[in-house]
């Protein structure tokens, strides 16, 4: 990808859609890996389809993705990071790719690297060849993270993120999750509505009581159709209870939803089934059922360290669970990358759902080869996708 002139690699974060027609869209963060904070980054967004991908030479071929576009490119002394899409018809506007990401200020001599944040959205037209203007969603929000996009069956947009009181200050962290909704067709958002506001989160900074790697609070949303209206579902994790304002033990995984367009929320809803509990994602089906996975360490029932993928089906117009599934036969050992370690096992866990199934990504540990050609096969991280029935 090329921004400000300069070819920049694509650089993790990696989302995928596909509109009606099986053309598939890719997103991912462009940054020089050697000097991220100082040198050009952005947004990219690649377009393929089948016949494509089917018939290229894959890994790095460019081939393998013909269109492509920077949607957005940082300022100097800025960051983007943390980018999610989705592809749908939008009212007068057909269809379109709406891409979300958080911009954020760098400040070497700041604690944190950064002095504030701010969550942005870009609408560009199907072919890539539009794009808006990045649009500011959160308002005036210092420390902001996490946005997620959904087109509704409406043909409207949905923006939820989360607006983190406490991490500036290095204080207790507090994570107030948010919803902005613009009518089809249009790129103008209504007035912000608050989702929940979680006291417990998983924080910036924090850990697992069992585990190493880099994790927090992460909210997601996806919106279905009950008695014709549409229902705003979101999902997040946080913790049973947050020792020292660090420590997060027994996190559960937490689900509510509205049907006047966030003016008023669900009772909220526990989905896992006890110990820990983390990196939820959701999706609904298009007939009436709602999926919702996330990583589980609760098989590990003395030590609460090897995780498993847990995928509960449920009917979105009553929202109570009809069907849980273990999605992996053997629990993954998270520390077992021989370069990675336990540092980091990615946040980007994704399920989609459609007409009764559902496809899970992931990540984990189980393949065995030689470390970049050398030594003995040993475990490493790998990228996994599984497919299951929702209902069997």
């Amino acid at each position: 990808m090329e921004i400000t002139g300069t070819r920049v690699p694509s650089g993790g974060d990696p989302v995928v859609a596909a509109d009606g027609g099986c053309r598939l869209f890719a997103g991912s963060l462009n940054y020089d890996p050697a000097d991220p904070m100082n040198q050009p980054n952005g947004i990219g967004v690649y377009r393929s389809d089948r016949s494509t991908l089917v018939s290229c030479g894959g890994e790095s071929d460019p081939s393998c993705w013909p269109t492509r576009r920077a949607v957005a490119v940082a300022e100097p002394g800025h960051f983007l990071d943390k980018e999610w899409l989705d592809v749908g018809r939008s009212g007068s506007a057909g269809l379109v790719v709406w891409v979300v990401y958080t911009d954020f200020v760098n400040d070497s001599l700041a604690p944190l690297g950064f002095t504030s944040a701010a969550i942005k959205a870009v609408r560009c037209d199907g072919n890539l060849a539009f794009c808006t203007s990045p649009i500011l969603i959160s308002s005036t929000d210092q420390d902001v993270q996490f946005a997620d996009v959904t087109i509704g069956q409406d043909g409207r947009t949905y923006i939820t993120w989360s607006e983190i009181q406490g991490e500036l200050e290095e204080e207790a962290q507090t994570f107030i999750h948010k919803l902005r909704i613009a009518p089809a067709g249009s790129t103008t958002f209504g007035p912000t509505r608050v989702v929940a506001v979680e006291e417990l989160a998983i924080p910036f900074g924090g850990s697992l009581h069992a585990n190493d790697f880099r994790v927090t609070t992460y909210a997601k949303n996806d919106v279905t159709l009950a008695g014709g209206r549409p229902r705003v579902f979101v999902v997040w994790d946080a913790c049973l209870a947050r020792v020292l304002d660090a420590i997060c033990e027994e996190p559960q995984i937490k689900l509510t939803y509205s049907d006047d367009d966030g003016q008023t929320w669900s009772e909220q809803q526990i989905l896992s089934a006890g110990n820990d509990n983390y990196f939820p994602t959701i999706s609904g089906d298009g007939a009436g059922n709602l999926a919702v996975a996330w990583f589980t360490n609760r098989r590990d029932a003395n030590f609460h360290n090897r995780q498993d993928v847990e995928l509960v089906t449920l009917d979105a117009s009553t929202a109570s669970v009809m069907n849980r599934q273990r999605i992996t036969s053997i629990p993954n050992e998270s520390e077992a990358d021989p370069l990675l370690g336990g540092l980091f096992i990615g946040d980007y866990i994704e399920v989609f759902a459609h007409r009764g199934t559902a496809y899970i990504h992931y990540n984990a540990n189980y393949r065995q080869t030689e470390l970049l050609g050398l030594g003995v096969p040993v475990n490493q991280q790998d990228n996994f996708l599984f497919r299951t029935q929702l209902v069997p």
